[in-house]
């Protein structure tokens, strides 16, 4: 039990370089393994999932070393992974899992992956059926579940139109096509994050997007490592960024965040809610990235519907939760992914505004939230429920709290953001030093 920090009349103050993005360290391990060469990664996020992946490569006989700053990782190229001796642990991390489906699809062994209990209720057909396309064949558990056991072997090119708007199936199937002996084109339901294919193209790899939705993959070419800086988390910044919105008399600067069109919903989302912030970029020829200052404001309701989901599908706790602010009605709609993540979302989220004593009615695709600037708390004990997202929303809500709350489970959130308490406590801690205030 965590006793969560309340603010104080001054708000939150300073500047942050938030932790490396999540899904951009994971692919840089996972890209590095099968490139050929060394990669070296900065900025690399040693969240637990991002671990799970990094050891799941070192399991696979790749080389890769951590001192601490940067890691260095010694890519064969796919011939370079050889079998397991045990099954892969991929902890809680369904990124791990989904994408690791695809790029083991084409080898030339079986290997079994396995998780913890969270991940082992998260749907894995979604990947398994798709692959079947390209000639993969996963066997999982009769609820289509992990464990799961890949059969690797020769694949071949597929035309394939996505089922589901994920940008993880997207990257799974992207692995497999690379592999096969003749080109492929994939075509998604919704533009969703596109990390892997810019990163894939770094690396040397012929990868095409046309109309924004539907990928071309060319097989053949070599991936030859090279030098990795991984921008920041906007994912992490987000849980600030709506931290300085909703308290009173805050202002806070977050450096070298992830500027990525695909990640930056929640900016728009911001910015319509009536958000006073602005962006410093910085150019870059793999990912963009920024500077970000935001303060606090007075926000107005907000409408999603399906399109505006991929966008957010990390950052929609926050988005109820600015929407819990917000003087008004607002709605979410389109979002029943939120049904198979760490949690189902859609009902830890709507339990835990309603501790605050947030009206919000749960909906079978997502909710609609009755905001106003001042909440009466009607249970003071919050649960992350072992989800990290969860755990770190319920850290920001308590911010504006008129009484102290406690967090069950608070180290979920080490999964993606180990140092999120404290640095927390250096913004809440900042006002004290901030000269905008004497």
């Amino acid at each position: 039990m965590k006793e969560l920090p309340i603010a104080n009349q001054t708000g939150l103050h300073g500047t942050l370089t938030v932790p490396g993005d999540k899904s951009i360290s994971h692919r840089a391990i996972m890209i590095g393994s099968i490139a050929e060469g060394t990669t070296t990664i900065h900025h690399f996020l040693r969240g637990n999932d991002c671990l799970s992946t990094l050891q799941a490569f070192r399991d696979l006989g790749i080389q890769i070393e951590d001192n601490g700053d940067t890691i260095m990782v010694h890519g064969m190229g796919f011939a370079g992974l050889h079998s397991a001796s045990h099954p892969l642990d991929m902890g809680n991390s369904g990124t791990t899992t989904r994408l690791m489906m695809g790029l083991l699809a084409g080898s030339q062994f079986t290997t079994k992956l396995i998780g913890d209990a969270s991940l082992s209720k998260r749907p894995m057909k979604r990947v398994s059926e798709p692959l079947k396309a390209f000639g993969g064949e996963i066997q999982l558990t009769a609820d289509g579940t992990l464990p799961a056991t890949v059969f690797g072997q020769q694949l071949h090119g597929a035309e394939y139109e996505l089922k589901v708007a994920s940008a993880q199936v997207k990257s799974a199937l992207i692995f497999a096509a690379l592999q096969a002996k003749q080109s492929s084109t994939i075509v998604e339901k919704l533009p969703t994050r596109n990390h892997t294919e810019i990163m894939l193209r770094q690396f040397g790899a012929h990868i095409r997007t046309v109309a924004h939705k539907i990928i071309l993959v060319k097989p053949g070419s070599p991936l030859i490592g090279r030098e990795i800086t991984v921008p920041g988390d906007m994912s992490s910044a987000a849980f600030f960024l709506v931290a300085a919105t909703i308290v009173p008399h805050s202002k806070v600067t977050l450096k070298g965040v992830n500027l990525n069109p695909t990640r930056t919903g929640i900016i728009d989302i911001l910015r319509q809610m009536g958000a006073k912030l602005t962006i410093e970029e910085r150019f870059s020829t793999g990912e963009p990235s920024g500077d970000i200052t935001i303060e606090s404001s007075a926000l107005r309701p907000i409408h999603l519907t399906a399109k505006d989901i991929p966008a957010v599908i990390d950052e929609l706790p926050l988005v109820a939760l600015l929407a819990a602010c917000a003087d008004g009605q607002s709605t979410i709609h389109g979002a029943q992914e939120l049904r198979v993540k760490e949690t189902d979302r859609i009902k830890t989220i709507v339990a835990e505004l309603r501790k605050l004593g947030v009206q919000v009615k749960e909906l079978l695709d997502g909710m609609v939230i009755d905001g106003r600037p001042s909440w009466d708390v009607q249970d003071p004990q919050l649960e992350s429920y072992g989800d990290h997202r969860l755990g770190m929303m319920d850290a920001i809500a308590a911010l504006k709290a008129d009484q102290p709350l406690q967090l069950t489970h608070a180290d979920a959130v080490a999964v993606s953001y180990p140092g999120f308490f404290d640095d927390l406590a250096t913004l809440l801690g900042g006002a004290q030093n901030d000269n905008s205030l004497n």
